[in-house]
């Protein structure tokens, strides 16, 4: 790991030299300026991650060159060193964005222990923003978090279908995100400045689901005291997305069935025969193929609604998503709560990314919503966490794609249990049930 980069801008030969000194005796690279001109050119050509500057220098003041710097780059911090006499103008250097000051001559460690902390908090609001700008430019579309390949063939699915009129069923266990799906496919359709109508089939007994999605008509049933338009007309030219569609019953179904082949239905106690233009969105978190085989659910419906079948994978098999998933959290609920959260720690992620969230994406964003609500600090750590994840001791999954020859197989499953037993060669040559020497010649190869 290469050592950080200080830049020493002072016209004080002593002063430079001695910085210089004890910079790299504590860990650190150091390059040195004799004036701002020469700090500029070096900065521009070799870079720093911290800068130590004074602020009377000729050719080109520390104002000025502090200004110039914040133009390059203007996160890299910068600590003024003054005189005493000079505290004014070392505030007002502040103010302009330098990171903070200390008087000559300087205590060596405390300007030692400011300048790591100066870099660590500089390295870290840099991670912060790098991943949330590639959570908004490049992984985030309608709110769907990710780049791993399982999340990326659901978004090149929604892109084909969406500007179809094709119905579509979401399948996918609860908490993966199937709501957002069918909303994207809706956005990014021709019918996104008309209605978008969501139904939660299993939150209403058969009656009243009847009810909601074709309406009904004053005296069809006792405490039906006026005309009630249903959910298929309100969504008429828009998308109606039924939500958990295993759920609905037998009589239920058979009417869907209708609207789905003519586009047409009555409500209850009505005779006039409705005619709408919708497009349909189902989702479920059951097997519908076992539920027709088992009677449960009709075969013809089934296959009405499963024209274009898109499959929301679990979180447990997109790990790589997690850290772009709980960094986005943890910005919106920061906005939320009115705190700044600064970052999530590296061992709470690798406690994040390796716990098998059974809730999904659901229960990953709950969690860090009560990270950030109970946070008396700025950072997410370890003991923020649940104890369920940070007990949790799992099985290290193993993602494997179609495709992979057997010695690619080999050779991903080798690596993955060596870094499970933190580089164990013969605990993992014993787990892998093959002799250390064997291992250590597979790595080799590798």
């Amino acid at each position: 790991m290469s050592k950080p980069m200080v830049l020493v801008v002072d016209d004080e030969e002593n002063i430079r030299e001695g910085l210089r000194s004890y910079f790299k005796m504590d860990g650190f690279d150091v390059i040195t300026a004799v004036d701002g001109e020469d700090g500029l050119e070096k900065f521009k050509t070799i870079g720093a991650d911290a800068i130590i500057l004074d602020l009377k220098m000729p050719k080109l003041g520390g104002m000025d060159f502090l200004k110039k710097t914040r133009n390059i780059s203007g996160d890299v911090p910068v600590v003024i060193l003054t005189g005493h006499g000079g505290v004014d103008d070392a505030v007002e250097a502040m103010k302009q964005g330098a990171y903070d000051f200390v008087t000559k001559p300087p205590n060596l460690e405390q300007l030692s222990m400011m300048i790591s902390r100066a870099i660590t908090e500089a390295h870290r609001k840099n991670r912060v923003e790098n991943l949330s700008r590639m959570v908004d430019e490049k992984y985030n579309f309608e709110n769907i978090i990710g780049n791993s390949p399982p999340i990326s063939r659901v978004l090149d699915m929604i892109k084909q279908v969406a500007p179809t009129d094709a119905t579509a069923l979401v399948t996918g266990g609860s908490g993966t995100g199937k709501e957002l799906i069918a909303s994207a496919i809706h956005t990014n359709s021709k019918r996104k400045d008309k209605p978008f109508i969501k139904v939660h089939c299993a939150a209403l007994p058969e009656n009243l689901l009847e009810s909601e999605l074709f309406g009904h008509e004053k005296g069809a049933f006792t405490g039906a005291i006026a005309r009630k338009r249903g959910r298929f007309e309100l969504a008429d030219g828009g998308t109606i997305f039924l939500d958990e569609i295993g759920e609905i019953s037998p009589v239920v179904q058979v009417k869907l069935l209708r609207v789905l082949q003519e586009q047409e239905f009555e409500r209850l106690g009505g005779e006039e025969t409705l005619k709408v233009n919708i497009r349909i969105i189902a989702a479920t978190n059951k097997n519908l193929r076992a539920e027709v085989e088992a009677g449960r659910f009709r075969e013809d419906l089934f296959f009405r609604l499963n024209v274009i079948n898109i499959h929301i994978p679990e979180l447990k098999e997109r790990p790589a998503d997690i850290p772009l998933l709980a960094n986005f959290f943890m910005r919106e609920f920061s906005k939320k709560h009115s705190k700044k959260i600064d970052e999530i720690t590296t061992g709470a992620m690798k406690l994040l990314e390796k716990y098998d969230w059974p809730g999904n994406v659901r229960e990953l964003q709950n969690v860090i919503e009560n990270a950030v609500v109970l946070l008396r600090d700025k950072v997410i750590d370890i003991n923020n966490l649940p104890d369920n994840i940070r007990e949790f001791e799992g099985k290290k999954r193993i993602v494997l794609e179609v495709g992979l020859s057997l010695s690619e197989v080999e050779k991903q499953v080798i690596l993955s249990t060596l870094d499970a037993v933190n580089g164990n060669k013969s605990k993992a040559a014993r787990i892998l049930g093959i002799g250390r020497k064997t291992l250590l010649r597979k790595l080799e190869s590798y």
